[in-house]
């Protein structure tokens, strides 16, 4: 995520998620580094460590497939296609954490389950934990740049604004554990698994390409 940070221009919608994305990372990695820093506590730093790293390769491979000129995951494809021009920062940050959430943490946590022979319900608690590390970094970013643009504000963008405070993160990471629990029950049906993630993709597409509605 460094990498990618200097590599785009700070204008760039993918570089615009892409910083904010790093920000929480960090946060997170600091606080399993030292556990006895921050009042958040995981049950099993190893196994949340595990799913964080999961969690973000996910985004790795959709910076990847695109860079590669390949096809990018359709949950994604709205943030690349309008990474540059006549849309606020704010709208890439909540765009791409819609489709992170709503599309790749369920199968992140599904996967890291999977690995570490656990149900879902093991990491349940750890899972709840993350919001509250979210809350500290995402408001106030979110509160940043709704601010500079709050000056500006006029009849054309307002509506815009108005779509981009109805996401709620909490409310995203609910709905993304019924469907951590939806693909944990599908997991041993791969016809019907394929299906869902596909109905899935699509659904959290069309989602961040409404997050995405030029502002002129």
């Amino acid at each position: 995520m460094w990498e990618i940070d200097a590599a785009l221009a700070a204008d760039d919608g993918v570089a615009v998620f892409n910083r904010m994305y790093l920000t929480v990372t960090e946060r997170i990695a600091e606080i399993i580094a030292l556990p006895g820093a921050s009042a958040i506590r995981f049950q099993d730093a190893q196994v949340m460590a595990d799913l964080d790293v999961r969690f973000a390769n996910l985004w790795l491979a959709a910076y990847d497939a695109d860079a590669g000129r390949r096809s990018v995951p359709t949950p994604w494809r709205p943030l690349f296609e309008s990474r540059r021009g006549s849309r606020l920062p704010v709208q890439y940050a909540i765009a791409g954490m819609n489709s992170h959430i709503e599309h790749d943490l369920p199968i992140a946590v599904v996967d890291t389950c999977k690995a570490h022979g656990l149900a879902p319900a093991d990491v349940h608690q750890d899972y709840e934990a993350v919001n509250d590390v979210l809350a500290q970094v995402e408001a106030p970013i979110r509160r940043s740049f709704l601010d500079a643009v709050g000056r500006e504000i006029d009849d054309h963008i307002g509506p815009v604004v108005h779509l981009l405070s109805t996401w709620n993160m909490d409310k995203a990471r609910d709905l993304s554990w019924v469907t951590v629990e939806t693909l944990w029950a599908l997991r041993r049906t791969s016809f019907l698994r394929g299906r869902f993630l596909d109905s899935l993709g699509h659904t959290v597409g069309m989602t961040s390409r409404a997050l995405l509605t030029p502002t002129s």
